[in-house]
């Protein structure tokens, strides 16, 4: 059985054929990220539809398989407004890096606490409904207002729906009920909107002929729900951390939706076989995109060769490459990146290494939060994403969390999470622990630094980012 599993990520999306066999072929296309303002960040729709369409075709060309299914893996938390007739985009998509609804945000402070009672989420521009009413109120009244998720399955299939997981991100879901909630579709003045049917994880929500013939699609997730899955994360406490634009740990909680006021947050994991499990997450904004950063400043050559061009030790220099804000616990989407410590030893070797260890402790420190507010501390943790290809950063964050580390064998996982979801909606009889492929750890890291020199290291830390807030 051949599922055709589309990853539509933020800075490109990917085409995977897969069967019990293993992975066919895989296809990536770029998608433009434009940075409008110092706030603002936008797609070209057509561009993001164009990828996935041309990525899967590529992909069914390149494995020569019949394919039986198609799933589809999104990100979150971007939005656009669209025609619901013609299904043709009626604004650009407001990227989740988007911060230009802080205004009403700010507006809506006093809602807070009442918003993360209903949501287990806080009320930042990271989520759907601060950006979904902007678009409202400041790009057209016009169409269907959604996130992208929503938008894609309609071009595929005709259909208006959205996952529970995708749904969680949206700050109108009640996380208990795992059903849109009026009172929040009031807060953010959203009443008057027509929601998608929410959907389950391992639901066939339609067909489409985008690929040959007339193909089932379902399998729909959001991308770090996906990996979750992917990674057999399906007992509470299993974790896993996604290495990619930004880097993004999740913990299953079981059936229990957990509120924080540490700011943390949970969602949906997924809804599979009627059952309803959640995930608490924590998020590093930019983990592969200060990387980046880092070639483009000329301090390494490329991404590929960071491990030989970073120094074995920062000399004392500390860096938070916050570079879109700081997540939980802070909540500060004004944050900016920041280095401190330098001296006039300092060179490109000790800030690359700064910035790798400064991605790492902002992982620490949301391990700790999670362990505390569930009572469970963090035994091991399961990587994905490209940047676990460097040794170094996968030590570092070894290091700090002191537990050991295993790397997922594949840099698809949000991809193959989708297409699990998808061998479930094809086989009713398959239970939940089949779903997901085997697979077993690429490599595994055990921490060689001394938990007293890992929690001096955090707290001077910490302490660098304390004080760079007060600025």
């Amino acid at each position: 059985m051949a599922i055709l599993a589309l990853d539509q990520g933020t800075s490109g999306s990917k085409a995977i054929v897969v069967d019990d066999d293993g992975i066919h072929a895989i296809v990536e296309k770029p998608v433009t990220l434009n940075h409008i303002s110092n706030d603002g960040v936008e797609h070209d729709p057509h561009e993001l539809l164009a990828s996935i369409v041309d990525a899967g075709r590529e992909a069914i060309e390149q494995a020569g398989k019949p394919i039986d299914g198609v799933a589809l893996a999104n990100v979150g938390e971007t939005v656009l407004a669209w025609d619901p007739e013609t299904g043709d985009p009626l604004t650009p998509c407001v990227n989740w890096m988007d911060k230009r609804s802080k205004d009403i945000v700010a507006r809506l402070e006093s809602k807070a606490d009442r918003i993360h009672e209903l949501t287990a989420l806080v009320l930042d521009t990271y989520f759907a409904a601060p950006k979904l009413a902007w678009v409202r109120e400041n790009l057209t009244k016009e169409g269907v207002v959604t996130m992208s998720d929503s938008w894609l399955v309609y071009q595929l299939t005709g259909e208006f729906v959205s996952d529970t997981s995708t749904a969680s991100r949206s700050l109108l879901l009640d996380i208990d009920t795992v059903e849109w909630n009026d009172e929040l579709l009031e807060i953010f003045g959203l009443q008057d909107e027509k929601m998608p049917r929410l959907v389950a994880s391992d639901e066939i929500v339609g067909t489409t002929t985008l690929f040959g013939g007339e193909i089932p699609v379902g399998g729909l997730m959001v991308d770090q729900q996906a990996a979750l899955l992917a990674e057999s994360c399906l007992d509470p406490g299993d974790s896993k951390c996604t290495y990619g634009s930004g880097a993004f740990l999740f913990v299953n909680t079981g059936h229990e939706a957990h509120r924080f006021e540490s700011g943390l947050t949970t969602s949906v994991a997924w809804t599979l076989r009627g059952k309803t499990s959640y995930c608490v997450d924590g998020q590093v904004y930019t983990a592969a995109t200060a990387v980046r950063w880092m070639k483009d400043m000329g301090m390494i050559s490329g991404v590929k060769e960071i491990d030989k061009e970073v120094a074995k030790d920062s000399g004392g220099v500390l860096c938070g490459p916050s570079f879109a804000g700081l997540a939980a616990p802070w909540w500060r989407s004004d944050a900016g990146a920041f280095l401190t410590g330098m001296k006039l030893a300092t060179g490109k070797a000790e800030i690359s290494r700064a910035i790798l260890e400064g991605i790492s402790a902002q992982v620490a420190e949301l391990a700790s939060l999670i362990a505390a507010g569930v009572d469970t501390p963090l035994q091991r943790l399961k990587v994905d994403g490209g940047l676990t290809n460097s040794k170094v950063l996968m030590q570092i964050q070894s290091d700090l969390l002191q537990v050991p580390i295993d790397t997922y064998p594949s840099a698809h996982a949000t991809a193959l999470g989708a297409a699990a979801a998808m061998r479930l909606a094809l086989n009713p009889d398959m239970s939940v622990e089949e779903g997901p492929y085997s697979w077993e750890p690429e490599a595994t890291y055990e921490p060689k630094m001394s938990a007293d020199d890992a929690a001096a290291f955090r707290k001077r830390w910490v302490a660098a980012v304390e004080a760079n807030l007060e600025f």
